[in-house]
């Protein structure tokens, strides 16, 4: 575990940058500033505590959205000055709602398109319209969502020895949102999927 006094906050007013990255995907987060109690606070809950510098107060992620960030490791760089968390977050990240701080509003990282994915059908579910597909799904059961996924996965086949890209394409997005479905219906993220596929390249 990092020592607490052996960093250096002596270079920014007290504070020293944390760079928050995804533990399973890899994928950087956000960019947050502790000062040694928010530090200590982060290492004592599990939890990450930020140091506002405009309110110049301490601060808990998650603490007004429920958003938290639960640490699986922390690093400090070569200078002691500066830190990188690896964390699971429990929901999107930045305050805008979107899965990292780091995007373009209309153009996301492909690597953020399946959490954005569940958020929609999180959305679908806490506010069900009578024409949504996704909560007529969910109310056929699992047994009707795996057979859907099972058909969806034949027509990718299909698709693809037939070699029309298009098609592939098609159908594969047809694949994704269902497995997605299925996995909600489950109570698994892809997350799960990502921290077994990373344990499979250990």
């Amino acid at each position: 575990m990092i020592q607490i006094e052996n960093l250096d906050f002596s270079k920014n007013n007290g504070l020293i940058p944390a760079i928050i990255q995804h533990a399973v995907s890899g994928e950087v987060l956000m960019l947050g500033y502790m000062n040694a109690e928010a530090l200590q606070n982060t290492l004592r809950e599990g939890m990450v505590w930020f140091y506002s510098r405009t309110r110049n107060k301490l601060w808990k992620k998650g603490e007004t959205s429920g958003n938290y960030l639960y640490i699986k490791e922390i690093y400090s760089d070569c200078d002691n000055d500066s830190l990188l968390i690896l964390a699971e977050p429990k929901g999107p990240v930045c305050h805008t709602g979107a899965y990292t701080c780091f995007y373009t509003v209309n153009s996301p990282a492909v690597s953020q398109l399946p959490w954005i994915l569940e958020k929609i059908i999180m959305q679908r579910v806490m506010q069900p319209t009578n024409n949504s597909y996704t909560v007529t799904l969910i109310s056929m059961g699992l047994e009707k969502i795996a057979q859907k996924v099972g058909e969806e996965a034949i027509e990718t086949v299909i698709a693809a020895i037939r070699k029309n890209n298009e098609e592939t394409i098609y159908e594969t997005a047809d694949l994704f949102y269902h497995l997605t479905v299925m996995l909600h219906t489950l109570s698994l993220t892809w997350a799960d999927i990502y921290r077994e596929l990373y344990r499979r390249m250990e």
